[in-house]
């Protein structure tokens, strides 16, 4: 048997940030061509749609089931088998198929992915006290969006007939990821065979739903409209790429700085100030027609974003017990996610009658959902460090 390295809780977070950076790199290295890798395979729109469609179909159905494996079982084998399944998944990519059989391959992406974001947050979430949590879970944050930022960049490069080589890649750097996972001690037991605590449905935790499906939506017009706007705006292909970097990298500079408010300041004030910063930059990207001003203004909404994302999170496990945080956090991910599935399937169709019409909408049903957190809120400690 394999010895684990007994890490400090700072060693995990730092293998953790590791982790997570180089699956979301790998991940995101052939997302922007992928749809015309598929249509290169015989792909119809409506397949590949629904090819699209079927990873967020799957992290919707799984993410529930697996984080309440991982408070069963430990969080460390559901990451490192997560990691994976999801390089076997995408190095399926270079197999000689037609475009409907990745279908099962793009659904294993996407129950790993949702798994991996469970298991990993969880375990931040149990190493450290809630007075210093919101910088843990900045820093995964961070490195979520530092992937997610050089990952699509670095997958241009690659031209759409060889695009099932960078998947190929992505599955080896998830194997890389695996290999560190394997070594690193996520603080809980490898098995436990107590009954697990009863999960506790109280204010923080349905708050946090409800502000998770407020963000799944803006993220879901982003995902479907976002590139087909600035397109209808004569936007150059260097400045669609752009606007997703210059997104990306504001958050990263600054997440640690959320995560310190989300620590010291008042938690509810910041996360729903966060909120109603999304949903008010999403009503007004129609209308600017100025494509470097919308560069501009993504940024500035990312840094609102940066600094309220880790006290949404964090008021997500407030008062938790150990073994119930990863199935929150799986609620949390599939509310999120959830949303952001339902978002994007409409946003496509709303976008055919108006191009301000899914912008518009999701803005007010974003503003609508953030505005219930100040009932479901209204008796939770929102500053942890006048509590202790």
């Amino acid at each position: 048997m394999v010895a684990v390295t007994p890490n400090t809780p700072q060693q995990t977070l730092r293998r953790l940030t590791i982790i997570v950076a180089i699956q979301w790199m790998g991940a995101t290295l052939g997302l922007p061509l992928l749809p015309l890798f598929l249509e290169h395979r015989g792909g119809t729109p409506t397949i590949i749609g629904f090819i699209m469609a079927s990873f967020f179909v799957a992290g919707v159905a799984t993410q529930f089931a697996l984080g309440r494996l991982a408070d069963k079982i430990g969080r460390r084998p559901v990451l490192i088998a997560s990691l994976v399944a999801y390089a076997i998944a995408s190095m399926a990519y270079v197999l000689p198929v037609t475009a409907p059989w990745f279908t099962v391959a793009r659904m294993v992406q996407g129950a790993s992915a949702g798994a991996i974001e469970v298991a990993s947050m969880s375990a931040v979430a149990a190493l450290f006290s809630e007075e210093t949590r919101g910088r843990a879970i900045s820093r995964i944050i961070a490195a979520q969006l530092f992937g997610l930022a050089i990952g699509p960049v670095a997958g241009v490069v690659v031209p759409v007939k060889a695009l099932g080589w960078a998947f190929f890649t992505a599955g080896l750097v998830s194997l890389c990821a695996a290999g560190v996972a394997f070594r690193t001690n996520l603080g809980d037991k490898a098995y436990d065979p107590t009954p697990l605590p009863r999960l506790q449905l109280n204010q923080q935790l349905v708050g946090a739903l409800f502000a998770a499906s407020a963000s799944g939506l803006a993220i879901g017009v982003y995902e479907a409209c976002w590139s087909l706007l600035m397109h209808a705006h004569h936007a150059s292909t260097l400045q669609i790429r752009l606007s997703w970097t210059l997104f990306c990298l504001p958050w990263v500079l600054l997440s640690g700085v959320g995560g310190w408010l989300a620590d010291h300041a008042n938690r509810r004030f910041i996360a729903l100030a966060g909120l109603f910063n999304n949903a008010v930059f999403l009503s007004i990207y129609p209308h600017i027609h100025n494509n470097n001003l919308m560069l501009f203004l993504g940024s500035l909404e990312s840094i609102g974003s940066a600094l309220s994302v880790p006290s949404i999170s964090s008021l997500m496990s407030q008062g938790a017990v150990h073994r119930e945080l990863s199935r929150r956090q799986g609620l949390f991910a599939t509310s999120n996610t959830a949303a952001l599935a339902l978002a994007a399937g409409l946003s496509g169709f709303l976008f055919t009658v108006n191009s301000a019409l899914p912008f518009t909408v999701m803005a007010i049903v974003s503003a609508t959902l953030a505005a219930t957190t100040l009932w479901w809120w209204r008796d939770v400690t929102g500053n942890i460090t006048h509590r202790l």
